[in-house]
């Protein structure tokens, strides 16, 4: 069976064969898969994943709790520091968006980017995770609030919006939108099972 990664090199890229084989996978296996895709092929991955529903309940599902963070494991297109994890979580029952914020060995450094993810309806069916806004109030498990506005986590979080797209079950492709501009910045997030 061929990996993730030898699938993304394929040409043309089937993204139907990419989801049947990550909703194959365990959720340790989808995870380590997703940690061996460089830059280069989440680019094309996300040229690729145009279509496919997304909503907040991909992001938490329904039966999660409000206020429990779930996590969703990243690889980045970076060439350091590329594994971290976003966290979302519903602010209450029923809510249309989720909180969250970015965890990472350098959080300390960068700080937590805290972010509000929202439906992107005038790009659907995107999500959008949006650094302009933050939560109105910390929840349990997450790092205190803090603006993406001042210090080096301007330069990482600020004016920044991540544009989500769906690859599978579990797993979602992004790319970083900073000042209203595409960068080259992707990453691939799997969701914790």
């Amino acid at each position: 069976m061929p990996s993730f990664k030898e699938l993304l090199q394929k040409t043309p890229l089937d993204l139907a064969e990419v989801a049947r084989h990550l909703d194959g996978l365990s959720h340790d296996q989808r995870v380590e898969e997703v940690y061996a895709i460089p830059g280069k092929l989440q680019r094309k991955l996300f040229s690729a994943a145009a279509a496919g529903s997304l909503g907040v309940d991909y992001f938490v599902p329904e039966s999660t709790p409000s206020r429990k963070f779930v996590r969703h494991y990243g690889k980045n297109s970076l060439p350091v520091f590329s594994r971290f994890e976003k966290r979302f979580a519903r602010p209450q029952d029923g809510a249309d968006t989720a909180w969250g914020f970015n965890f990472s060995p350098v959080m300390a450094i960068v700080g937590p980017g805290h972010f509000i993810l929202r439906d992107g309806s005038d790009r659907h069916p995107e999500m959008h995770v949006d650094y302009y806004d933050i939560p109105s109030e910390r929840i349990d498990g997450a790092p205190p609030l803090k603006e993406n506005t001042a210090g080096i986590q301007t330069l990482v979080y600020g004016n920044m919006v991540d544009v989500l797209r769906r690859v599978s079950d579990h797993v979602t492709i992004g790319r970083a939108i900073k000042k209203g501009k595409e960068t080259h910045n992707y990453f691939l997030l799997c969701r914790e099972a």
